[in-house]
Order: C-alpha cells, then structure tokens, then sequence
C-alpha cells in the first residue's frame, strides 16, 4: 500500500512529525528523564508504562509491549491502514497528500465498512446547522437559543442544529444522496415502524447537538426539544461508531485548554458544556446521559491529573458526582466539586446569576472531595442524635482512613476532632482500626493508587539469556554506528541466534548498502510483521554506552558466536549422561574430554 503515496512525501511527513506532538494529542506526556512517559492508550493502566522517546520518535509500552513510530500509533488507535495513518499524520502537519477519491471522505482513519455511516452524520451535521441558521423553518428554534444565551458564536463553534418537524425530510435527504436507508437505521439516524417497516426521521422538531469523536468525527446526535414535552432530551442509539460509555462530550474541542490549564470540569450534558463555554469555562466535557464510566474515567485521566466535577444540585446530580468521585479518584485523578444552590444545573445557574458569579462562587469556588463527603454523608442524618452521629463519624472516618497521605489523614482528624469536640488519640486510635480492617479486606483502592504528584515508572527488566542482550544492544549499536553495523556483518552477518533479530539486521545492513543512516523510525517503517516493530522499539528505549569500547563489543560478539557451541556442549553432555548409565565407562571417559576440549576453546 505504501506505493501509492511516493516515498519521499512519507519521509517528508516523517521528518516533520514530532512524535511527542502527535501522541501528546491523545496521551496526557510527563517527561522524565531523557523520554515522556504517560498512561498506555492501548491497555488499561493506573501507574504510566508508556513511554515516548522524542530523540528516537520511537513510542514503547513496557506493560503491553506496544511500540512503533509515528505512523504505527496512529495505524493501531484508529485502526486504520498505514495510507490512512499517514494522511492524518500529514493533515496535522498541513501537508497536502493526495488520494483516490475514496479514500478523500469524512470517517477517514475509519475501517472502510464505517465510511458510509461517518459521512452520513457529518452530511447531516450540515444539513440540521443550515436549518437552524438558514430557513424559516429553524427561526423559532434560533430564536429560542438566541434567548437562552446562545450566541452566533456559539452556535458555529458547537455546530448546533434543527431537526425540522416532519416525518421524513431526512430520510429522504438521505436517500437521494445514495445512503441505504437501512443502513442509516442501523446507524440511528432513522427510525422504522413495526407495522409496515417504511422508515421515518428519527429527531423531529428538536434543537440538535452534534456529538463527536477525539477526531472531530460526527459520531452521533443529542435532540433537546424546544419547549414541552417528553422525552426532553433524546440522543442517537448505541451503534457500531457510537459508544456512549466511551465517549465524552466535548473533549475533542476542550482537550487544549484542559492541557494548558491542566484541568477539566466535568459537567452531566452537553448543554451544560455549551453554557460554560460561554462563560469562559473552555475545559468543560460531559458525559452522555449516562453515569461516568471506568473507560470515561480513564480516558480523562491520560490527558489531564485534576478534575473539577460541576453536576446538578439536585439529589440525584450530588449521588451521581459522589459515583463520579469515586471512579475518578480510583483512576489516579484529583477530585473537587463544584457546588451550586439548590435546584439549579449549570446552565440555569449561568441564565439567572450570570457568567461572572458562575465563575467565582461556582468553578473558583469548588471544595475539596473530602468536604464534599462530608457534607455527603450528613444527608438524612440528624447529628444531635447521639447514634446517628457515631455513625456518622465513623464512615467519615472509613473516608479518612482511605487517603494516601498522613498528612491529609492528621488534617481532617483535627478537623473532625475540632467540630465535634471529640479526643484527637481516640480518632486516631479508631482511624487506624478501621485502615488496618480495610487493608486486611482489600476494601481500599488508595493502596493501589498511584501518587500523581510522583509521576514515577520503574520498567521491569526482563531476565534474558546473555546471548539475547548481547544481540540486543548489537542491534541497537548498529543502527547508531555504521562502522560497529559494517563490523559486526563481517563477523555474524544473519547468524543471531533469533530469527526476528536477523529480520532486523537485514533491514540495517539494507538501509546502509543503500547509503541511507538507518533510524529506529524508518527501520520500523520496513517492517511488515507487528511483533518484529514491537521488538525494535523495546530496542529503541535500550540504555546504552554510545561510547562502547573494542573490548565490549568483542564480548557481546563472543556470547553472539558463541551461543550454538554452547547449546552443542549441553547436547554432548546428554549423550555423557547416557553413556554413563549404560556403564560405557570408556565413552563416557572420551566424551569428558571432548567436553573439556569445547570449552577451552570458548575461553
């Protein structure tokens, strides 16, 4: 496939790319010495395993093995092929690629079988848009937003739509332009009847929301009616492109902003997100309607430490941000609320106290998780009820007893001690009973959370044979040296003891007949076989002496050479072993000596 964009357009795009930008789009990077290390985007993980070699623009998992290039983390996050990783890669960069007309759709990045389905809901991103900002028909719904806040501004920058009131203006927009309608049902766009099967649109009369991918892809719709009436929000269906539990609203717009500030607000819906944004909340995500996910929590974890969480007023709006808290601070995340007064979401408090108080005594305002359960745990409670308060500071105590660090521990037990009037020893002595239970149940997730603040990865060094590292850092020389690879041609050629390391040597001495410097990158780019890559960028992340003296190399050479006599030694001294038990005592005697013979020679 890689003919069809010339070679040097691909090594134009991959000199240009900076691979810690790119990854940096999807994975939230620390560096840490020489590398970036982050949470792996291909394996779930608390502690960061994945690491980002910019000197190399190598990338390597030391928990999954996952590694590549530039062009081989696009190709495994998007599942797409290498001519479509190199054209996301080159959009980034605004380098002109071009394709065959098929290949030049909205989806791209995307399996081929989705392509219908992602240009269908971007053709109808722009179809409800220009209804709501173009037609008679959408003027009630745009005068219904301009009321609300919304301003032109806002409207474009999120996209917002009308579905018009009729029952198959899209269904036939849709057909007409050569979707198959069956397939568009599948994809949630449209409905059918039960009774006669015709189709039929799915959002009528409905002011639309598009909601997109981390790519800015349109993968599905939320519809907010305008008025009255049930239900008041509908969102598209689960499809093969829609997963709400892996999606958050907003992040593909937000995900700059919550970089540079090094925080997200998270919010329940997308309007919620809409109306902060006007007021200069521009880190805002939401979930889908649904309760925040695992996945969810993850995925706000590798790009971003510190989580504001900005939910409804209401009972079940504080219920949900304490679940919320909950699966965030067991992703390694730190956790504060945002608190509102009573029977107001953000977007009603926005509308009746506006964007500047929203900003101060809301966002500015928010509290910390542990006040925030506090007050949590005091609801239904009535405290001058002597049970119900030693119930109470009891499970505040269970909440203390789970914070990684001593100090916040003493802090809030003085706290406590200090409101209630309570002995600071008996807490304590209470506290630790509790930490102690806890442990021995393995009811405490903190124990497992990693410290945010010590970004910390310690790789595990995998145990392996002399002659393995010894043809590991050969390799690694090689494609740093072209006089250590000319040397090591003449003295091994393809005679590793690994087949896939002779893969990589033969790619090296290539690279170099053809008067090219090899690099890790490029290297990989030869490379057809998935496990042959990922062996060349544990390679890459390798420490190695660039000053390796005569003596050292000779030695690593010598395990190399020496490794298939020491495996014929052990096959002899089987045959030793044999000899002996059949009582060949003058075999087994000649068979010593030629042991011994062997082994001198190996000196």
């Amino acid at each position: 496939m890689g003919n069809r964009i010339p070679d040097e357009t691909i090594e134009k795009i991959s000199k240009q790319a900076d691979i810690v930008e790119v990854i940096s789009e999807y994975v939230q990077l620390k560096k840490q010495g020489r590398n970036y290390f982050g949470l792996c985007p291909f394996h779930g993980e608390k502690s960061p395993s994945f690491s980002v070699s910019a000197e190399k623009q190598i990338f390597h998992c030391f928990g999954c093995g996952a590694g590549g290039n530039v062009f081989s983390f696009i190709m495994d996050l998007e599942k797409c092929s290498f001519i479509e990783a190199v054209k996301i890669v080159a959009d980034k960069l605004k380098i002109d690629v071009d394709l065959d007309d098929n290949q030049n759709v909205v989806g791209f990045g995307s399996s081929n079988k989705f392509l219908s389905i992602y240009r269908a809901h971007d053709l109808l991103q722009k179809f409800y848009h220009h209804f709501l900002v173009n037609t008679k028909e959408g003027s009630e719904a745009l005068q219904y937003l301009r009321k609300r806040g919304f301003t032109d501004e806002v409207i474009d920058k999120f996209q917002i739509g009308y579905a018009p009131n009729s029952w198959d203006v899209v269904t036939r927009f849709l057909h007409k332009r050569g979707f198959d309608v069956h397939e568009m049902y599948q994809a949630g766009l449209v409905n059918q009847r039960e009774s006669d099967g015709n189709y039929f649109d799915r959002f009528r009369d409905r002011i639309m929301f598009p909601i997109w991918d981390l790519q800015s892809r349109t993968i599905a719709f939320g519809g907010r009616i305008l008025y009255e009436g049930e239900p008041k929000y509908l969102n598209s269906p689960e499809t093969q492109i829609f997963n709400k539990g892996k999606i958050l609203y907003g992040l593909n717009i937000a995900r700059s902003q919550i970089r540079k500030k090094q925080q997200v607000v998270l919010f329940e819906g997308y309007v919620d997100v809409i109306s902060a944004w006007r007021a200069g909340v521009d880190n805002g995500i939401a979930t889908l309607g649904t309760a925040l996910t695992e996945e969810q929590a993850t995925l706000i974890r590798r790009n971003v430490d510190n989580v504001i969480i900005c939910y409804d007023s209401d009972s079940a709006g504080i219920n949900a941000a304490y679940r919320a808290a909950g699966i965030l601070q067991n992703a390694g995340c730190n956790v504060k609320i945002a608190k509102m007064p009573d029977g107001y979401d953000p977007d009603d408090y926005i509308q009746q106290y506006g964007i500047e108080s929203f900003n101060t005594n809301v966002i500015n305002a928010s509290i910390t998780l542990m006040t925030f359960k506090f007050d949590y745990l005091k609801r239904g409670k009535n405290l001058q009820n002597e049970g119900e308060l030693i119930k109470y500071i009891e499970e505040v105590l269970t909440e203390i007893s789970q914070l990684p660090k001593a100090v916040e521990r003493d802090h809030y037990l003085r706290q406590i001690s200090n409101e209630y009037s309570l002995s600071l020893d008996a807490l304590k002595s209470q506290q630790t009973q509790i930490y102690k239970s806890l442990r021995k149940n393995k009811d405490i997730s903190t124990f497992n959370r990693n410290n945010n603040s010590n970004y910390q990865f310690f790789a595990k060094k995998k145990l392996l044979p002399a002659y393995h590292n010894a043809e590991r850092l050969l390799l690694a020389h090689m494609i740093r040296d072209v006089n250590i690879a000319q040397q090591i041609k003449e003295q091994i050629g393809c005679g590793f003891n690994i087949d896939e390391h002779n893969a990589i040597a033969l790619v090296v001495y290539g690279f170099y007949e053809e008067g090219v410097a090899p690099t890790f990158g490029n290297i990989i780019q030869k490379l057809d076989d998935e496990h042959i890559k990922r062996m060349v960028s544990e390679i890459a992340m390798l420490d190695i002496n660039e000053d390796i003296t005569e003596n050292e190399l000779t030695d690593y050479i010598k395990q190399v050479m020496n490794h298939p006599k020491w495996l014929k030694i052990k096959e002899i001294e089987k045959e030793k072993e044999t000899a002996e038990k059949q009582q060949d005592h003058l075999k087994a005697a000649q068979i010593a000596m030629q042991i011994i013979q062997m082994k001198k020679e190996l000196k």
